[in-house]
C-alpha cells in the first residue's frame, strides 16, 4: 500500500464525524499521525452513550487499524484552544506538517430573520477557526524555517463551500464564512509559499449530520456508495497534503461523487474609461445602465453553474 505521508503529522479539525471523520481516516490510511480534533461531548454527538468522546472514537478506530492518533477536544474558534491543538501535535509527534481545516456548524437563516448569535457562531467556527489554527500552524513552520535555512514540509488544506461560490440565499452567515476562508487561503499561499507551505481550499459536497437537511430531498441509493458520501472527498484531501501536490498552491477545488472541478479565479469582463478627469453620473448612466439592461435578471457575481457538476460516468 502506497504510504506517502508516513512520518507526517497531521491536524484534522472537526473530525468526530462526518467529512473530517473519513478525512482523518484517509490521512491515516496514507501513513501520517493524525490528531483527531472535534468539539463534541462524551455520550453524545453520535457517540451512543459512550464515555468517550467523538475525537477519541476516531482516533481509536485509526489505532486498531495500526494507525497513530491522538485526540483533542476543544473549540477550534477559541485562539487558545487552537494554539493547543497544534501545541499537541508537535508535542505528540515532533512536528506539525499537515493542517485541515475542517470543523463548522450552521445556523441557517434568511438574511432578514437571522440572530446576531446565529451570524456570530458560524462566524466564529468557521471562519476565526480557519485563522487561528492557520496562524499557530504557519508560526511553527516559519521558525522550522528559520531554524533550518531553507523550505519546510507544510499543507493546508482548508474548507470553503459551493454555498459561497453559488450565493446560498438562506444561508448568508455561512457563505460570507466561507467566502472568508477562500481569501484567507489566496492569502496564505501567497505568504507562505517561500516556507515550503502550500495553502488550497476544496468546496465539498457531502452527506454529513451537519448537511442532512440541506440534503434531505436526496435519498440515498439502495446498493452502491452514495454520490454524496465523504468518502468521496477524503481522497483529494490526502493528495493536496502530500508531497506530489507541491506545485499545487492557492487553488480552489469542487469536489464531490467522484468529480473534482479546478474552479478558474475570476475574469475581468468588462472595463470602462472616463472620457474627463473624473466620472461623473451622467457618463457612468450612459456605459453602465445599457451594458445591464440586456444580461438575464437573475445574473450575479455568484457561480451557479457549479451546482449543476456531477460526475459523467
Amino acid at each position: 500500500m502506497s504510504t506517502p505521508l508516513k512520518g507526517r503529522t497531521a491536524v484534522v479539525t472537526g473530525a468526530g464525524r462526518g467529512l473530517g471523520r473519513a478525512e482523518a481516516l484517509e490521512l491515516a490510511r496514507l501513513g501520517a499521525h493524525v490528531v483527531v480534533n472535534d468539539y463534541g461531548r462524551p455520550g453524545r454527538d453520535g457517540t451512543g452513550g459512550s464515555d468517550a468522546t467523538p475525537a477519541e472514537l476516531v482516533a481509536e478506530e485509526i489505532r486498531a487499524k495500526g494507525g497513530a492518533a491522538t485526540a483533542h477536544c476543544g473549540d477550534v474558534g477559541d485562539h487558545q484552544q487552537a494554539a493547543e491543538l497544534v501545541q499537541l501535535a508537535v508535542d505528540t509527534y515532533g512536528s506539525l506538517d499537515i493542517l485541515v481545516n475542517n470543523a463548522g456548524i450552521l445556523r441557517d437563516r434568511m438574511i432578514f430573520s437571522m440572530t446576531e448569535d446565529e451570524w456570530d457562531s458560524v462566524i466564529h467556527v468557521h471562519l476565526k477557526g480557519h485563522y487561528n489554527t492557520t496562524h499557530f500552524a504557519s508560526r511553527h513552520w516559519r521558525e522550522r524555517a528559520k531554524a533550518t535555512g531553507g523550505p519546510v514540509f507544510g499543507r493546508i488544506v482548508n474548507t470553503s463551500s459551493e454555498a459561497f461560490l453559488a450565493g446560498s440565499a438562506g444561508q448568508p452567515n455561512y457563505a460570507a464564512a466561507k467566502g472568508g476562508i477562500v481569501g484567507l487561503t489566496t492569502s496564505t499561499a501567497l505568504a507562505l509559499a517561500k516556507y515550503g507551505v502550500t495553502t488550497n481550499v476544496i468546496c465539498p459536497r457531502a452527506r454529513t449530520r451537519m448537511t442532512e437537511d440541506v440534503f434531505a430531498g436526496f435519498a440515498e441509493p439502495a446498493e452502491g456508495l452514495d454520490p454524496l458520501a465523504p468518502e468521496h472527498v477524503a481522497p483529494l484531501v490526502g493528495y493536496l497534503a502530500s508531497p506530489a501536490a507541491a506545485h499545487v498552491n492557492g487553488q480552489l477545488l469542487v469536489v464531490h461523487g467522484g468529480m473534482v472541478a479546478i474552479v478558474e479565479r475570476p475574469r475581468v469582463r468588462a472595463k470602462f474609461d472616463t472620457a474627463k478627469d473624473v466620472f461623473t453620473y451622467e457618463e457612468l448612466d450612459a456605459l453602465l445602465t445599457p451594458h445591464y439592461k440586456d444580461r438575464p435578471p437573475g445574473e450575479t457575481f455568484a457561480a451557479t453553474d457549479v451546482l449543476g457538476l456531477a460526475h459523467d460516468g
